[in-house]
Order: C-alpha cells, then structure tokens, then sequence
C-alpha cells in the first residue's frame, strides 16, 4: 500500500519526480481549503450551494490545466510536465465527483429529485453527460488500459473535446446574468483549440502565437456578446465595445489576450535563455 501512494509522486524508474509531486499537491490544495473555509464556517449564508460553486470552478480550472499540458510541454520544452496530464485530468473528474455530491446533498440526498432535476434541467442534463464522459477518461487514464485499448485509445480521449463543449455550456447556463468567468474560461478553451488547429510545424513560431491569443481574444468578445445577444436580449455591440473601456473593467476577451500575451513572453524569454551563450570558465 505505501509502495503505490509513493508511487504517485516517483517516475518510471522509481525516483522522486519534483514535477509529480507539485502536481499533486496543486490537485489537493482547493479541497483542503475549501474543508477549512467549511470548518470555520467561512462559507456564508448558504455554506453547500457555495461548495458547489466552489468545486465546479476548480473543475473548470483542472480540465483546463489537462489542456493546458501538451502546449506547455511542447513551447517550453519541458517532458516532465506530461505526467500532469494524468494528475490534473483525474483531479477534474474528483472534483466533479464531488460537484455532484454537495448538490446530492443539498437536495437531501433524494436521488429521485436529483435524477428529476438533471432531466429536466439542461444544463445539468449537458453537465451530468460531461461527468460521466470525465469519469470514463478518467478510469481509462491508466497504462494498462492504454496498453489494453491500444490505437483506441486516442480516439477514446478525444472525447475530450466535446466534453469541453458541454462544460463550457454548462457553465455559462448556470451562471445566469454575469458570464464574465465562464466567459474567460471559455476563451482559454479556444485558445487550447486553436492551438491544436493550426498546422504543428507552426506551433513553435511567435507569429502563429500571438496571431493565436488575438484570434482567441476576439473569439471569446464575440461568444460573451452573442450569449448576451440570446440570452438576456442586450444589444451585443455594448458587449463588445465594453472590451475597449479597459479603464472601467478587464472584459474577458482582454484577460484572455493578457494571458496569452504572457505565454508568448515566457515562451520568448524560455527561448533567449536556451540561446545564451555559457561563459567559458577562465583558465588560471
């Protein structure tokens, strides 16, 4: 038993793997805080619908991060990132898990009213479906089954995908008249797209990221307009022209383009330290 839970924070060959270890402390931080801010009664009026929301948020977090893995390792060369993959992308289907419980609970645990409720609501009908799926990849993430499903496997965990979708959509329906996190979200979710879109030999290249982080910026302008526009009938052009009022608020589409623009800081500054030359050691 203490052979596999050391086993979570070693590589292959059995050594203490840095990266692994943070990994897993990142995925267990919001749970252990969200325990405390519980204890100490931190979490208002309606302390379960708070947990819920809490836990759904870093569920978004983590299926982003799992995302997040395959471009970071690549733009800044780092293949001790890639066991992240596997820790983030199980935390998120922990997490959603335990999205579903504190909702069970809240409803006093009477399945049938949560079984009611997430068929005749849709956003929990699209978010149960997207648990579900996260459980399926969740479960299948191990070697063996990776040996055992072999070229499927891949296939299997493009499911991924459209899980996005479903939880980006989920999201925004539960969040109602202020979209602006599900929002941002969304944007970092279709930068991750774009940058699996655009041809591989381009996904090092400076201009194909920066052209990337504005075509995500004003995909994520354009997708917090047309969702007021259909939502709440306001007229979608005060969404976008509230994108350039940066003095007032950071609109998400201007976050996402902070963000991205950063990355593409990091990656340059990455690159120029690789390219620096060493001093030769003087020689007495």
């Amino acid at each position: 038993m203490r052979s596999s839970i050391a086993g979570l924070w070693r590589d292959r060959a059995g050594k203490f793997a840095l990266a692994k270890a943070l990994g897993l402390l990142v995925a267990v931080y919001p749970a252990v805080w969200l325990l405390i801010r519980a204890l100490g009664g931190d979490l208002g009026g309606r302390p379960l619908t708070e947990a819920i929301h809490v836990l759904g948020d870093w569920t978004i977090r983590f299926f982003l991060l799992t995302l997040a893995i395959t471009p970071a390792r690549a733009l800044l060369d780092a293949p001790k990132l890639i066991p992240l993959r596997r820790i983030f992308g199980v935390t998120t289907a922990v997490y959603v898990v335990l999205h579903l419980l504190l909702y069970t609970a809240d409803q006093k645990w009477n399945l049938w009213t949560v079984a009611s409720e997430i068929v005749l609501r849709f956003y929990l009908t699209i978010g149960f479906v997207a648990l579900l799926a996260l459980i399926v990849l969740a479960i299948s993430s191990t070697d063996g089954w990776q040996r055992k499903l072999k070229f499927r496997w891949k296939q299997l965990h493009r499911l991924v995908w459209p899980i996005g979708v479903l939880a980006m959509w989920h999201y925004f329906l539960q969040s109602k008249s202020n979209v602006a996190d599900a929002a941002f979200y969304t944007g970092l979710f279709e930068w991750l797209v774009l940058w699996r879109l655009i041809p591989r030999h381009r996904h090092m290249k400076t201009a194909s990221l920066l052209l990337l982080t504005v075509a995500a910026a004003v995909l994520t302008a354009a997708t917090e307009a047309a969702w007021y526009g259909l939502a709440t009938r306001i007229d979608p052009l005060r969404i976008l022209s509230a994108n350039l009022d940066i003095l007032y608020q950071l609109r998400p589409a201007v976050q996402v383009l902070i963000a991205g623009l950063a990355t593409c800081l990091v990656v340059a500054f990455r690159r120029w330290r690789k390219r620096k030359p060493v001093p030769a050691l003087a020689i007495s």
